[in-house]
């Protein structure tokens, strides 16, 4: 028997551990602007970068597990690279509601690339996984993928959502961190495979020596959440989306305008 089709008000769910999901969201409402939304940040287990696989492994799908059950979604998105490496499969098996990853966009650099050398810009965790030596190996087989891992743009990115004074000179140095690895003067294409990195795309670009193009999957993953819903009906209007937190400090309200710009306008503790 075919699954119910879901309520009107079943919202989708995006998670992240902190605000970087925002750049999935982003190009999702804009495809979908009937689409209710619960944004929920695991600001407790903030930065995921610096964890091990275990502790991600373990977390990440208890968390959906408590979010799907409160809040009913039709569809979740791991808005965030490094619990998409690790944990997508634990969680696919834990829920029984479509899930969307949010992995690395090394197939499309590498049928763009002109040089053939592509880099891989995101947190110490996701450059590592083997889930991005898979990728490299069937995508870009013929070409040089050099990888960087920056916790300080994670955090520089975080500041700039509050409103916060950031170093300016932190874009420079994590593209620097692919651009002075050999072959790296050849570089054209840099994936950005944290999902907070499009938030500063244009910073990064001033911050290159050269043009160079950055790729990030936010498009893509928006057309795929359309596809899952199907026929699924939206309700009527846009309705206000909410942010959840696992933790709320004086962090969280400084993120308030920015949430309010991605139409998030209430904030609850998870």
């Amino acid at each position: 028997m075919a699954d119910p089709a879901p309520a009107p008000d079943a919202p989708v769910l995006f998670f992240d551990s902190g605000v970087g999901g925002l750049s999935i969201l982003g190009p999702a409402r804009a495809l979908m602007p009937a689409m209710p939304v619960v944004y929920a940040a695991d600001s407790a287990g903030f930065p995921y970068g610096t964890k091990s696989e275990a502790e991600i492994a373990a977390r990440v799908p208890a968390l959906l597990g408590r979010l799907v059950e409160r809040y009913r979604p039709r569809i979740a998105v791991i808005a965030c690279n490094t619990a998409s490496t690790i944990a997508l499969a634990h969680v696919r098996a834990a829920l029984d509601i479509p899930v969307v990853g949010t992995v690395p966009a090394i197939k499309p650099a590498a049928l763009s690339s002109k040089t053939r050398v592509i880099g891989v810009l995101g947190t110490d965790a996701t450059v590592r996984q083997p889930y991005v030596d898979r990728l490299a190996a069937e995508h870009g087989a013929d070409c040089i993928v050099l990888r960087h891992g920056s916790a300080a743009l994670v955090a520089y990115v975080e500041a700039r959502l509050r409103g916060e004074p950031a170093d300016p000179a932190i874009p420079a140095g994590a593209l620097a961190g692919l651009l002075d690895q050999p072959g790296g003067e050849r570089m054209d294409m840099v994936v950005l495979a944290c999902t907070h990195f499009p938030l500063v795309e244009d910073e990064l670009a001033a911050a290159a020596p050269r043009p160079l193009t950055f790729l990030h999957g936010g498009a893509g993953i928006a057309r795929r959440i359309a596809w899952l819903n199907g026929d699924a009906p939206w309700p009527e209007g846009a309705p206000e989306g909410r942010a959840v937190f696992t933790r709320i400090d004086p962090w969280v309200e400084a993120l308030r305008p920015a949430l309010d710009r991605f139409g998030l306008r209430q904030i609850n503790a998870l």
